[in-house]
């Protein structure tokens, strides 16, 4: 494979007339700077930072996690600008390859051991290549059926198609970095939205130990103070049924699986991981726009998504109520939308947690959520402007999600076009 030579779909004006491009190993393009190795006598509250997988967030060096080593370590390597940091080794094999460069102005640091610096000598260029099929190809090839860390010899001998002009490469490193840039500035805006909601839930909704929230609309202020009660005097569950695998298929009704949950009060069924049955079962199983369901399973290793809500919109369809998924029935004039910003609420995602069976696999049950103590303004129409207010700040940022996942999209149709495929 070497010895290819191959031409992109798109290609700037000016190098059109440049021939062909190589295929080479990635040893021809810079070199790797082990990580560091360190003991906790050695971790300090300020000093050498050392960079970790946790670090690394979305191609980007993040600094809400951070360690930092007495500064006359010995063997450690200090980073530069433009470095670019990469995860070889890790415990899930998810971030193994995950890499992000480092921007100017970084304090001292240096990387941990489980990490790598490819110094580039086009920087730039060489980190959209590691954003390339090429270099997620190699990484999953590399890893095998048990071992989670990239050898880093094998590392070096990863081949990639690459134009011989420089100005070439910096042509191509400057266009996907731009739109890089584009979809930073989308994210950060998405993050303010994130923590402006938390904050105003946190005002809005009465925290541990109080019975009112700190701030109430003008409307609402002589209102006096919240009731409290047992959900179980608002609502019932209906959990779900336990389809058989055998009837899975490409067609047929669509399934709510743990995996359709997100962290915000939607489904999301664009995700590669929604299922379809040709099973039979009860029309109670049916759910619709505007059903309230809960995830009482997690798969996820942090426990994110236990307790988390879907309110189905009318774009989801019908779906099939799956097992360890609940249906929440409501027995009062209840408003729903209020109760669904309830269960997004972070009181009641640690309520949650902390009562979850389980190991690996969390669990929570009809019971724990229906024993669970809830505030609530008595006047229904106070219920109505929380959830309102909440839920125009959800669309807001479900529309910045969005865009996001559109420039993403549009950058991974743009590096199909710029680099050339390589043929087995």
């Amino acid at each position: 494979m070497s010895k290819q030579k191959l031409i992109p779909e798109l290609r700037f004006p000016e190098f059109v007339n440049e021939g062909e491009w190589d295929v080479i190993e990635l040893n021809e393009l810079g070199v790797l700077i082990n990580g560091l190795t360190y003991s906790p006598d050695d971790v300090r509250k300020k000093g050498l930072l050392v960079l970790r997988s946790s670090n690394v967030q979305n191609g980007l060096i993040d600094f809400n996690d951070c360690v930092y080593v007495r500064t006359d370590i010995p063997g450690a390597n200090l980073s530069k600008p433009n470095d670019i940091l990469v995860c070889v080794r890790n415990g899930s094999k998810n971030l193994i390859g995950k890499n992000a460069i480092i921007p100017k102005g970084l304090p001292l640091a240096t990387h941990g051991a489980f990490m790598t610096i490819f110094r580039a000598t086009n920087p730039e260029f060489v980190f959209q290549l590691f954003q390339t099929d090429f270099y997620d190809t190699q990484v999953k090839a590399d890893l095998g059926a048990t071992i989670n860390s990239i050898n880093g010899k094998n590392f070096l001998k990863y081949e990639f198609p690459v134009p011989e002009n420089t100005q070439e490469q910096q042509k191509i490193a400057s266009c996907l970095s731009s739109l890089d840039e584009v979809i930073a500035a989308h994210s950060q805006k998405l993050a303010l939205l994130k923590d402006h909601k938390k904050g105003l839930m946190q005002n809005l909704f009465p925290q541990a130990g109080e019975n009112v929230p700190k701030y109430r609309f003008p409307e609402f202020e002589e209102d006096g103070e919240w009731g409290k009660s047992k959900l179980t005097e608002h609502i019932d569950l209906l959990s779900g049924f336990a389809f058989q695998s055998i009837f899975f298929s490409e067609m047929g009704k669509k399934l709510l699986t743990p995996k359709n949950f997100t962290k915000n009060g939607a489904a999301d069924f664009n995700n590669g991981n929604t299922k379809y049955t040709t099973e039979v079962c009860d029309r109670k199983y049916i759910c619709s726009e505007n059903d309230l369901l809960l995830l009482l399973t997690d798969l996820t290793p942090s426990c994110e998504l236990l307790g988390k809500p879907v309110m189905l919109k009318k774009h989801d369809g019908e779906v099939l109520l799956n097992q360890r998924i609940v249906k929440v029935l409501f027995k009062s004039d209840f408003h729903r939308g209020f109760l669904l910003q309830f269960f997004l609420t972070d009181i009641f995602h640690q309520r949650m947690k902390d009562t979850a069976s389980g190991s690996t696999v969390r669990h929570s049950s009809n019971k724990i959520v229906l024993d669970t103590e809830l505030y609530y303004p008595l006047n229904p129409k106070e219920q109505q402007k929380i959830a309102s207010c909440l839920s125009s700040l959800d669309a807001l940022i479900t529309a910045q999600a969005e865009q996001i996942a559109q420039l993403k999209l549009h950058k991974k149709g743009l590096m199909q076009g710029l680099f050339p495929k390589i043929k087995d």
